[in-house]
């Protein structure tokens, strides 16, 4: 599995939810269509700093989604937004672990009432 970390730095923080309803909207259902497509995150890091860490099975395809992106950032106006170009850093996952997470105060199955 190869994954590509982009780092978006001074980002306009007034238009993180524009920024992140595109997202949603436009720039994953292109990027789940690729092959080898293994999952995606978007990190608000606060003071202006937004990553996104992408997954995939081979390094073409996660070069590819490098690419996708930046031109989703001119299709979509995002240029002042994201004003300055990502750092990348993308390569091979060496070591990983997941499991599934559960929102923090709560388990499988709770229905948000008091007993």
């Amino acid at each position: 599995m190869y994954c590509t970390i982009r780092r978006y730095e001074a980002t306009d923080r007034s238009r993180t939810s524009e920024l992140v309803k595109k997202v949603d909207d436009t720039l994953l259902p292109r990027l789940s269509k690729l092959p080898g497509f293994a999952g995606y995150h978007l990190v608000d890091g606060g003071n202006g700093v937004m990553s996104s860490v992408g997954f995939f099975e081979t390094s073409a395809q996660a070069d590819e989604s490098t690419r996708i992106a930046a031109d989703w950032v001119r299709e979509e106006k995002l240029e002042s937004a994201l004003p300055h170009a990502p750092k990348i850093t993308s390569g091979e996952v060496v070591a990983n672990k997941t499991r599934e997470l559960v929102s923090a105060g709560r388990s499988p199955g709770f229905s948000g009432g008091l007993s």
